[in-house]
């Protein structure tokens, strides 16, 4: 799984990054990035989760 996120969508909630803090991190404009891959099940059960809370959509499963 390889994820990304869409910045113009993104509003900062930091939900994302609270779920899965091993895979986002917030960048230099406060906007969540991603800061590593999801390397395992594990991670990628949390970014499946990640997507399906994030309250605008603003997290992309390539």
């Amino acid at each position: 799984m390889k994820v990304k996120v869409d910045k113009d969508k993104c509003i900062s909630c930091g939900l994302c990054i609270n779920m899965c803090p091993e895979v986002f991190e917030f960048d230099e404009n406060s906007k969540s990035s991603v800061k590593n891959q999801p390397k395992n099940k594990e991670q990628e059960d949390c970014v499946q989760n990640s997507i399906s809370s994030c309250p605008v959509e603003a997290i992309i499963k390539d």
